[in-house]
């Protein structure tokens, strides 16, 4: 054989056996707008986005193709955009460049890149993405059981507290009309006739629905759909239910509660509010193997019959009588001449908009940890676990018996539990059709509770007694959003872990619909919580989707004069400073950064541009001589004194620096947008407000801010309001108070961040461990010492109100940013490159951490010996970090086993007093002697 001949035949076997699997790179996840297969796509030109692997250090793309179809196939002329072969690095937010893309229909894509040295990967998986059909709302009809103009529901956002103790309002809520808050079920008889390509359901059936086809529930969501003020956004969801049809009849069941939409009271209810009854808009679009299609909407030829939920409040409960269950309503053969014809109702004033925010599902459940009998035949059980959620039994009577689960976080000293700092009386309720075992759980109801109390029942490992219900089985639901949870933290501090534990757990029991504060009392989505704990929530969450919800929340709320008030949606008008706070209000402007620092997207700044400057032009309507001094304050700091407005710290320094703060960014905003005449005014204005702020409460002659509290001093120093030739004389006396109150932070919800960041950002980290390293209060140890197992809303749990609120968990950012050392990059944000800068602290000999960027898992471990340090990184393809070593400069640096200046895809870096390395993908050991 000749050397041609032998090259050949060998690039042919080689290329056969070595194709797929030698090559370099691999494409390993797909999304379409940081999402999995969506199905509800708005933009006309939707982002592609992909993950890559690679076994090599240094792997990296150099090229891409991505191929868009219409069908799954590689049918000929299914292709609307191939974008060919593209030389660039980009592997997310990818824009689609072909032709118009059709509403409602759905599209299949791929994509395979070429790695440095030129070779190309394998096709990716194929992924879909459906966009979402045009104009919705005229396919479909609102129907329900009554119209707003008979409910008596009265209209407004006053009805809270104080105003329901005027009488003539009572009387206005005592009008309305019993149907006007009942659960309903409709349903909805058709017939498939021939072969199915596809099917897909849209609905929005508020407050919440449950659907189902031929009896089988549709989808896994509870409080479907996500909240929103219904007079300017109302969500649908959108299901695939090709696998539920199939030749013959069919039936559509849906049943409806009445969430936030309804909130008519007649239990515990912290405020009184109602958009209209429970209404129904449904539309399902049926495409046949032939090209026909069929189509279902929700019209007046429904019908609708009570349901056995007699009774549901979001705030109060919920009450099921299984007696009046109509068995097989949902079902085809069903017999419906008893149930009336729906009406056709005023359609919410809101747009009808795609949910695209993760559903609230069940996550995790509990079983009964312990049972006491404080009182004669009243049991109290302990499920282990405090939670958002509800719970759920089984079981077994005579028809007509009751049991009623009274719930609640707290037992009171006569050992029943106690509702009184939370709202009550919140119970549920099942009233047993004597049929065998019976299993129920609310639909339309959740509370913040660990502890569930019944009374006159029998429970499995009890003395069973005749003439009770027996409950043979009894679970704690924990319900949250169903955004993935992407961080991992775990120390050699038990004190760290289980505060990382205690905060997440108040975190998924308030990752509702909004970030709410706590899961019982308010339920209310205060936004301070969504950037003062923001880093801490990017860390730990795949928040993609839910800030965006967050954010069309907060422009939904937003007043005509600017204002965005403390809370979105903004159910309930409160007034005063908790309508108009600072500090709650600029997480409009913050918010969207953060989104850009944690996934490289500049979207929400260029959609909420105009709701940013609409903000900050309106502080600056209540600002004297640019000093703002209205709000909250330093909530909830820390003292002798009772917990609520700020008292160590003056309201108007936190006010004015939080207006620095949007005005600083609102400028760099500008600038990004190319926003010329903005740019210079809010650059003029940043000045402005920085030289009046100085002016109004710095003292040079003592070097402290305000009061010379520990906030007062954080707050300018964290976001640079100090002059240079002070930074560091008011630094160290910020130090010097913390070390004066014996380690201890004097800062609140929204101090708590600023002292955190400004200690770890100046070198301070000791500091930071020693006021944490404890099990006093003020701290996390002290509540671990007391056994809860959520973050309270006061760090000493006894003398708060919620024992289930995550604002004081601003330690979660030090955790991942600085322990861990993992750190976005300013200037390539999203995690395309960013810095491994791990501390060495106190006592403790290990950190690990993991969080999944949208390039793929970043990984940061650190082990600490006496005589060597070991650093252990993991670098997803197709990035670089910077890694810098808290270690000496002239320490010996071994990487992968060789010296770091030996090492391949390590180049050093510039630092003026550690070893510094810039570091290509891959997994690195590097250790330090």
């Amino acid at each position: 054989m000749g050397l041609l001949s032998f090259l050949i035949a060998a690039v042919l076997l080689f290329g056969c056996e070595a194709g797929p699997k030698g090559t370099l790179l691999q494409v390993t996840r797909s999304t379409t707008e940081l999402d999995l297969n969506p199905m509800n796509i708005k933009k006309m030109a939707p982002r592609f986005g992909w993950e890559l692997a690679s076994m090599e250090n240094g792997a990296h793309q150099t090229a891409y193709q991505v191929v868009v179809s219409h069908s799954a196939s590689d049918e000929e002329g299914s292709v609307v955009w191939d974008s060919g072969k593209v030389t660039s690095d980009q592997s997310q937010f990818v824009t689609y460049q072909g032709g118009p893309l059709i509403n409602g229909e759905r599209y299949f894509w791929k994509v395979k890149v070429w790695n440095e040295e030129g070779i190309a990967s394998d096709w990716s998986d194929l992924a879909f993405f459906e966009m979402a059909p045009y104009e919705l709302e005229k396919e479909a009809q609102w129907i329900g059981a009554i119209t707003r103009a008979e409910s008596g529901l009265p209209a407004g956002r006053n009805y809270h507290e104080p105003d329901m103790r005027r009488e003539e309002n009572k009387e206005k809520w005592r009008k309305v009309k019993p149907l006007a808050k009942q659960s309903i079920q409709l349903r909805k008889d058709f017939k498939v006739d021939k072969a199915i390509e596809n099917a897909t359901v849209y609905i929005s059936g508020l407050g919440h629905y449950e659907l189902s086809l031929n009896g089988e529930k549709v989808g896994k969501s509870e409080f479907a759909p996500l909240w929103s003020d219904y007079d300017k956004t109302v969500y649908y969801n959108t299901y695939d239910v090709t696998e539920l049809l199939e030749n013959g009849n069919h039936v559509i069941g849906v049943l409806l509660g009445n969430g936030m939409y309804n909130v008519s009271g007649d239990r515990y209810a912290k405020f009184l509010i109602s958009f209209g009854p429970p209404t129904l808009f449904f539309h399902m679009k049926i495409t046949y193997a032939d090209g026909r299609e069929q189509l279902i909407s929700s019209d007046d030829s429904w019908k609708w019959s009570a349901s056995p939920i007699t009774f549901n409040c979001v705030f109060g409960g919920e009450d099921y009588d299984a007696n009046l269950e109509q068995e097989g309503w949902n079902k085809p053969g069903f017999d419906d001449q008893g149930w009336k014809p729906v009406v056709l109702q005023q359609s919410p004033k809101g747009k009808l908009r795609p949910q695209q925010a993760a559903p609230v599902l069940i996550q995790e459940q509990y079983g009964v940890k312990g049972i006491t009998e404080p009182e004669a035949n009243t049991y109290v059980m302990d499920m282990g676990q405090n939670l958002a959620g509800f719970p759920s039994i089984k079981v077994k009577g005579e028809k007509g018996q009751k049991v009623k689960l009274v719930v609640g976080e707290h037992i009171k000293e006569n050992g029943l539990v106690g509702q009184g700092r939370t709202g009550g009386p919140h119970y549920y309720e099942y009233t047993l059709k004597g049929d065998g075992e019976e299993s129920w759980q609310p639909r339309f109801s959740y509370y913040g509770y660990q502890y569930v109390q019944v009374e006159n029942v029998n429970l499995p490992g009890q003395e069973q007694q005749e003439g009770r219900p027996t409950i043979t089985e009894i679970n704690s639901n924990f319900i949250y959003n169903d955004a993935k949870e992407e961080g991992t933290f775990e120390s050699s501090n038990e004190i760290f872990n289980k505060a990382h534990w205690l905060i997440n757990n108040a975190i998924k029991s308030n990752m509702q619909s909004v970030f709410t504060d706590c899961p019982h009392r308010e339920k209310l989505g205060w936004l301070e919580e969504t950037h003062l704990n923001g880093p801490g929530l990017f860390y730990n969450y795949d928040l993609s989707q839910l800030v965006p919800k967050v954010m069309q929340d907060i422009a939904d709320a937003q007043r005509e004069n600017g204002l965005v008030p403390n809370i979105a949606p903004e159910y309930v008008v409160f007034g005063g400073d908790f309508t108009d706070s600072p500090e709650w209000g600029v997480a409009a402007v913050v918010l969207p950064w953060m989104y850009y620092d944690y996934y490289g997207d500049s979207s929400l700044i260029r959609e909420y541009y105009p709701v940013m400057k609409k903000y900050i032009d309106y502080l600056g309507t209540t600002a004297d001589n640019h000093i703002v001094s209205h709000g909250l304050g330093d909530w909830y700091d820390y003292g002798e004194h009772a917990a609520g407005y700020s008292k160590n710290s003056p309201i108007a320094l936190s006010a004015t620096s939080h207006y620095y703060f949007g005005v600083k960014l609102l400028k760099k905003a500008a600038l990004m947008l190319q926003k010329g005449v903005d740019y210079r005014e809010y650059s003029r204005l940043e000045e402005a407000v920085k030289e009046a702020f100085n002016e109004e409460f710095f003292d040079p002659e003592t070097n402290q801010y305000g009061t010379g509290s520990q906030f007062s001093n954080a707050v300018p120093l964290f976001l640079d309001m100090v002059d240079a030739s002070s930074r560091e004389a008011v630094l160290e006396n910020l130090v010097e108070d913390i070390k004066a109150k014996g380690y201890r932070l004097t800062t609140g919800d929204v101090g708590n961040r600023y002292l955190y960041q400004t200690l770890a950002r100046n070198g301070l980290n000791e500091v930071m461990y020693k006021m944490q390293n404890h099990y006093d209060t003020p701290g996390y140890g002290f509540q671990i010492k007391f056994g809860l197992t959520t973050l309270t809303e006061q760090w000493d749990p006894r003398k708060g109100n919620s024992w289930n609120h995550f604002m004081m968990g601003q330690i979660e950012e030090w955790f991942y940013r600085d322990l861990a050392g993992i750190q976005p990059d300013p200037a390539q944000p999203g995690f395309k490159h960013f810095f491994l800068k791990p501390q060495l602290v106190g006592d403790m000999t290990f950190v690990k951490a993991t969080y999944e960027s949208i390039y793929g898992t970043i990984a940061s471990e650190w082990n600490k010996e006496e005589d060597k340090v070991q650093f252990l990184f993991d670098i997803p393809a197709n990035t670089s970090a910077t890694a810098v070593l808290p270690v000496a400069k002239t320490a010996e640096v071994f990487i992968n086993g060789s010296k770091a200046e030996n090492t391949k895809t390590v180049s050093k870096a510039e630092h003026p007093s550690h070893p510094a390395y810039t570091l290509g993908s891959g997994k690195y050991s590097i250790e330090v002697k």
